[in-house]
């Protein structure tokens, strides 16, 4: 078994909460008479079925989905495509939907740029020349994510970043059990800036890949738009390397609602540091505006936790076009990991299990998946004795005791072991024993330390710096914990 490392920096929430009651804004409870929230859109990964549930609110809908990628059924969603919902959420964490949206941000043929890689869990690709990047919260389906290949042909859902690339929330295969779910019409779509465009020839490129646009319809877009090098969405056909297309409108930006004081909950990566002078910051291309009623998370705190690139959602409304006044600002990056076998009884009513001795809460935003099936899986699939990989934000409840609010839950093809890893900060150490995530391990003489030693590391836990660790450790009956292999982790 190879160390896994973190992530990025996220939060702790102040009590464990069930899964009734905790909301999409990361802890905000009920109330009795569960009276509405929010009107207007949630824009966001879909983490759950049975309904649909965005943002951690679990939506009533009709069944159907509105798109031209050839999804229009809730059946034919998957875990981790971005929906636009279109409705009114109540403080209970349910709502009713009016209309859901989706639309692929890429399709097409994938080039491998950096594979997979165990250690740091990241990958690196590009579809029709836009780089993509992949990380341990996407969800892979079709193919294992270290079995992607040069001219796998995927759809891709996610977030444009400032400098043009994209971060996956899903990527998805096409394979003969997933044909029917693509558009044949428009086989490839592309997004991104217009540049080069030539009038006299009908073209323009979108970064390296050239586009004709001559018989395209245009839809919210004319050709004047163009000129200005505005983002667009392309789909078409690539006929010797060029895009022909079929259609054109604006880019992803439409998802997100324009109506002044209509309410929105959305996902993002941040695009810009916090702008003192504003009290604003960019992500998704929306300007969110922070006022003295803003409410932060614990983990980021306030304006100063906003770091570019980490994924959070903002609850807000229009104030303006394209801003955004932000009631709750929270963070749904992960902070830890475990890999291993589960180690006590799925508890149903609370939605809870232990993993490596470490108790995963499971919330309405908790995406369950396996590592390459097309399969929906639910609470009661990981019963089976399979390895489970938990990305997850470490949460100390009342007590004072630690433990994982999970994002997202991987069932592995593998059988579980008596070995586990875990990646999160050290609480407590005594003598030999190492207290993370609520797990008390076990120093030996066989303990290998990477880039640390016993002395450094129990400094900096007397320092309160609680030091954050990649630990491998194995079980030798029943919460008796032993570490062969632990060092020391620095954020991404």
């Amino acid at each position: 078994m190879k160390l896994t490392p973190h992530k990025r920096l996220f939060i702790a929430l102040a009590t464990a909460l069930t899964f009734s009651l905790l909301s999409a804004c990361g802890g905000e409870t009920t109330v009795a008479d569960g009276g509405i929230r929010g009107t207007g859109s949630s824009v966001g990964p879909v983490s759950g079925f049975g309904s649909v549930f965005v943002n951690g609110v679990k939506f009533k809908t009709d069944g159907n989905v509105a798109s031209d990628d050839g999804i229009n059924s809730e059946s034919q969603l998957v875990e981790g495509m971005i929906l636009r919902v279109q409705g009114a959420w109540r403080n209970d964490n349910t709502g009713n939907a009016d209309r859901v949206e989706y639309d692929d941000s890429l399709r097409g043929e994938l080039k491998v740029i950096k594979a997979w890689d165990p250690v740091t869990r990241t990958a690196k690709i590009s579809i029709l020349g836009q780089i993509v990047r992949i990380d341990a919260q996407t969800v892979v389906k079709g193919k294992m994510v270290e079995q992607l290949a040069n001219d796998d042909f995927v759809r891709m859902s996610g977030w444009r970043l400032l400098n043009g690339e994209f971060r996956a929330s899903y990527l998805g295969l096409l394979t003969p059990a997933s044909q029917a779910d693509f558009e044949n019409f428009n086989m490839v779509e592309l997004e991104g800036n217009v540049s080069n465009l030539s009038t006299s020839q009908r073209t323009f490129s979108i970064g390296t890949q050239l586009v004709n646009y001559e018989g395209a319809k245009f839809k919210g877009v004319e050709i004047e738009d163009l000129a200005r090098q505005m983002a667009v969405e392309v789909e078409g056909n690539l006929v010797e390397g060029v895009l022909r297309a079929n259609e054109i409108q604006p880019d992803d930006f439409r998802r997100y609602s324009h109506d002044m004081d209509t309410d929105i909950e959305f996902v993002g990566p941040v695009a810009s540091v916090f702008d003192r002078a504003s009290s604003t910051f960019m992500i998704n291309g929306i300007m969110v505006k922070v006022t003295s009623d803003t409410r932060f998370d614990d983990g980021i705190r306030n304006t100063s936790g906003l770091v570019k690139g980490l994924l959070i959602q903002v609850d807000g409304t229009f104030v303006s076009y394209g801003m955004v006044e932000a009631k709750e600002v929270s963070l749904r990056e992960a902070d830890v990991e475990i890999e291993g076998g589960i180690t006590s009884s799925i508890d149903y009513e609370r939605r809870q299990l232990a993993v490596g001795g470490a108790l995963v809460q499971l919330t309405p935003l908790t995406i369950i998946t396996d590592d390459d099936g097309e399969q929906r899986l639910t609470l009661a699939n990981l019963e089976a004795n399979f390895a489970l990989e938990v990305e997850g934000i470490e949460r100390v409840n009342n007590k004072g005791n630690a433990f994982v609010e999970a994002l997202k839950i991987e069932q592995d093809d593998d059988a579980a072991d008596n070995e586990f890893e875990l990646t999160g900060r050290v609480s407590k150490m005594s003598n030999d024993n190492v207290w993370v995530l609520g797990v008390k391990m076990r120093i030996t003489n066989a303990t290998e330390f990477d880039d640390t030693s016993k002395a450094e590391l129990q400094n900096l836990v007397d320092s309160k710096k609680r030091p954050r660790v990649e630990v491998v450790y194995e079980s030798r009956g029943y919460d008796n914990y032993f570490i062969t292999e632990i060092e020391l982790d620095e954020p991404d």
